[in-house]
């Protein structure tokens, strides 16, 4: 087995090309029940409308909206996991690369790098990835909302308007965003997203270190 996973040669596009297909039919699998927590994260008492959990919610925007609404921002999800992935490999494997031939720091013993210091490269890795592509995330929340009476005060775009705004797409989406509330608008909550992306991109990276190390097998990003 382990002789057929270290014969096993991927180039470094293909490994990219596999992670992102990966990551694109889990999120769209999985993309309804993202949708629904949305809404239910974001419904207050005063929502004259209250879904009572995951199966209400979901048959009632099913109802409602249609089918189609259960997957509104999913372009900019599939558009998103590119960068997302790509950056946070290409990151991880570079700041392994510099580390190990640099030696900063006295980091680096006999070729390896410790468990802390690999986390922090993933940490880092995490940071990048996810700020790049954390503008796409935003978009798509907003235009979940979109077609839910009850969100008007979060998808209004100058927090004094009665009437939600309606987006046609994604970019009608990233457009009404910039010019409602500026710039600065398609990075709000990026701190508290971080605190929960960062440590588990981390924490996926050293793990997926330690299963390559028992399993003998060398597969890089930088082969």
């Amino acid at each position: 087995m382990r002789k057929l996973l270290k014969d096993a040669q991927l180039t470094p596009l293909l490994r990219l090309g596999a992670g992102a297909c990966a990551g694109i039919i889990a999120m769209s699998a999985t993309y309804p029940m993202d949708m629904v927590r949305g809404r239910l994260t974001v419904q207050t008492e005063r929502s004259p409308r209250q879904y009572r959990g995951i199966a209400h919610a979901l048959s009632t925007v099913f109802r409602e909206e249609g089918p189609r609404a259960l997957y509104r921002g999913w372009l900019p999800s599939v558009i998103g996991v590119v960068p997302y992935v790509g950056l946070n490999f290409a990151v991880y494997e570079s700041l392994k690369d510099w580390l190990i031939k640099t030696r900063p720091f006295g980091l680096v013993e006999d070729s390896e790098l410790s468990v802390t210091t690999r986390l922090a490269c993933g940490a880092a890795a995490g940071t990048v990835g996810q700020t790049v592509a954390y503008p796409l995330d935003v978009i798509r929340r907003r235009m979940q909302m979109v077609g839910w009476k009850d969100a008007a005060s979060v998808v209004v775009g100058d927090g004094k308007s009665k009437a939600p705004l309606e987006y046609t797409g994604m970019v009608d989406a990233f457009r009404k965003t910039v010019r409602h509330e500026g710039f600065g608008a398609l990075y709000k909550g990026l701190v508290p997203n971080s605190v929960k992306v960062v440590p588990s991109i981390a924490i996926a990276f050293v793990t997926y270190e330690v299963v390559k190390d028992v399993l003998g097998v060398e597969m890089r990003i930088s082969d």
